[in-house]
């Protein structure tokens, strides 16, 4: 609960593992122009936060961490206008530091959070689902028939991208760690889902796709995947690379999508994307129509209270969770 005029919040003071969060009662100031205060009701985990916690996306220290929440706005500053007090909300947004009970920050990316959707589904879905909002309709033309490579489709992202796919007729191929995990990914819309560690997911693609590859590849694991997901695609195929679950890609050799066939590939982020006001709320409202239309169903397998960030961090930078995951306050 807050603590008058503080909030409980959970930061670090330098790159490191779980054990670096601590938690703090930072103060809460009244919202300035253009910024809302807004008290959390529940507080989404992202791979982002452990690329942010490890120091491979560096912060200023000490900070706070956490992109995405959903909750009560508390007040609003001077300009706010698509905002009140009392209004439920949910944003993914920069600057870090949802990991806490309140916070105020800037409003332009907090969206209205509509009634038929829970605290905790606004909690859960914001980055990964306007992630796929992007990736789908933003990144690269993509049209019913066409067919994509997914990779960690039980994930969080994952799963809001195999139902996304099915909705829009898009044939979807993931990959996935475990039996257990592909089973996960077909149960929300994959048409197939190859286990990667069984079995070779490239010539596994070839085969499915009768020798000519996918249109896209949408990719977050990173540097364990990269090689084979080139090799996945068809000619003039592109290649989005959007997050490092398995470490950085490294430097490679530009000359080698020319003999690939001719390739594409693109490092896009969210916060690109969802910088502009207007387009961060149309992305936000095509994410809640996908749910309200019962299109996307938001799985949440995983709940830890807030004094448990440390936990929460170790279980999914371990790839022991599926879904998404949520602190609770």
């Amino acid at each position: 609960m807050l603590n008058g005029s503080a909030a409980k919040t959970a930061i670090i003071d330098a790159p490191g593992g779980p054990d670096a969060f601590r938690l703090i009662d930072r103060p809460l100031a009244d919202p300035g122009p253009g910024e809302v205060r807004i008290v959390h009701r529940a507080i989404g985990l992202n791979f982002i936060d452990i690329y942010q916690r490890t120091g491979l996306y560096p912060l200023e220290m000490p900070h706070a961490l956490g992109m995405e929440a959903s909750g009560i706005i508390d007040a609003v500053g001077e300009g706010v206008t698509h905002l009140a007090a009392g209004d439920r909300a949910a944003y993914a947004a920069m600057p870090p530091g949802a990991y806490a009970e309140a916070r105020v920050m800037p409003a332009a990316q907090v969206c209205p959070l509509p009634e038929g959707i829970s605290f905790e589904q606004g909690a859960a879905m914001m980055l990964k689902g306007m992630t796929v909002e992007y990736l789908f309709h933003r990144t690269t033309p993509l049209s019913r028939g066409d067919t994509v490579l997914f990779h960690a489709a039980a994930g969080g992202v994952g799963l809001i991208a195999c139902q996304w796919a099915r909705s829009e007729g898009i044939t979807l191929i993931g990959t996935a760690g475990t039996d257990e995990k592909c089973q996960l990914a077909l149960d929300h819309g994959a048409t197939h889902c190859i286990n990667y560690r069984t079995r070779d997911f490239a010539s596994e693609v070839r085969a499915l796709t009768d020798g000519a590859g996918v249109d896209v590849v949408m990719d977050a694991v990173g540097a364990d995947t990269f090689e084979g997901s080139l090799d996945s695609l068809k000619p003039l195929g592109m290649m989005i690379s959007f997050g490092n679950a398995s470490g950085p890609v490294p430097p490679f050799n530009l000359g080698v999508l020319g003999p690939k066939g001719s390739l594409k590939i693109t490092r896009p982020t969210l916060f690109t994307h969802s910088s502009d006001h207007e387009t961060c709320q149309a992305m936000a409202r095509h994410l809640y129509d996908k749910v309200l239309e019962g299109h996307v169903t938001i799985r949440i397998d995983q709940h830890f209270p807030l004094d448990d960030v440390a936990r929460a961090h170790e279980a999914l930078e371990a790839r022991k969770t599926t879904g998404s995951t949520i602190l609770t306050v």
